[in-house]
């Protein structure tokens, strides 16, 4: 289990990157709350410098080492940061360790649900993949230019130079640092239904934080909402990786959370 770390504090914060992500793409968002808080980004299972090709990727396994993380950390309770899948990955960890959450911040993210249909779009972008690049710029024209499935729009500049920066180094150019059969199991998995038994059984202050072209359904979202203790932000200008596409309009977002958190008690 390998992740990114910086600064201190009272109040930790852990940021769960999506689908075929990794740490690096949290570095701006680290970087920015590292002098107030201590920030930890993991790197999930089957991304990065994690295990590639791991035995287990059920939602569970997900959750488990979201909470070996956390003990890691300390125990908690922390803020809890997920975008995509990682979003998903965060509520289940807030719906069955409550005591180890102390809110929770799904970007981009629902209850999952929609079946092979929802799976079919995103893996036939992932197996559309070269196996490696020649630099970045034949990277960055793949990502403009690809159809991603999820994101209701093709990549943005920034968006691509973010991703760029997770893609290994090898004799050859860039390579993608997973496996495509790994995501794939493990997305299915988020499909399969909607968790919506453990969403309404959330019990800290959730924060949805989503894209104006989002790839979150309209009337999942607006369900979301309906739930005590929910507040919803929209990014404006943004698609499904807003927190890349619009940095300052997520930091400053993420920095109003945390701010209106106020001071860790001990009796949680």
């Amino acid at each position: 289990m390998a992740y990114a770390e910086a600064g201190a504090g009272d109040h930790p914060v852990v940021l769960l990157h999506g689908l075929a992500g990794t740490a690096q793409e949290w570095s701006v968002t680290l970087r920015a709350l590292s002098d107030t808080h201590r920030v930890a980004a993991l790197e999930q299972r089957g991304h990065g410098h994690s295990t590639r090709v791991p035995k287990d990727v059920t939602r569970a396994a997900y959750v488990a080492d979201v909470v070996a993380l956390i003990d890691r950390l300390g125990g908690g309770p922390v803020t809890l940061v997920g975008q995509s899948m990682g979003g998903h990955t965060a509520m289940l960890v807030a719906a069955e360790n409550p005591h180890l959450v102390r809110q929770l911040v799904m970007v981009e993210a629902g209850v999952g649900g929609g079946g092979d249909a929802a799976t079919a779009p995103v893996e036939q972008w992932l197996r559309s993949w070269p196996a490696r690049f020649p630099d970045r710029d034949a990277f960055t024209d793949f990502f403009m230019s690809a159809d991603r499935g999820e994101a209701r729009s093709n990549g943005t500049p920034a968006a691509g130079e973010a991703w760029a920066d997770g893609l290994q180094f090898d004799a050859g150019g860039l390579v993608p640092c997973w496996d495509t059969d790994v995501l794939v199991e493990a997305l299915r998995a988020v499909h399969v239904l909607p968790r919506w038994r453990a969403w309404e059984s959330v019990s800290v202050p959730t924060h949805l934080v989503v894209a104006e072209r989002s790839a979150i359904p309209t009337e999942q979202v607006e369900r979301m909402r309906r739930r005590a203790n929910v507040e919803c932000t929209v990014i404006a200008g943004a698609g499904h990786d807003l927190h890349l596409e619009q940095p300052q309009a997520w930091r400053q977002t993420l920095e109003r959370i945390l701010n209106a958190c106020g001071p860790v008690t001990e009796d949680r």
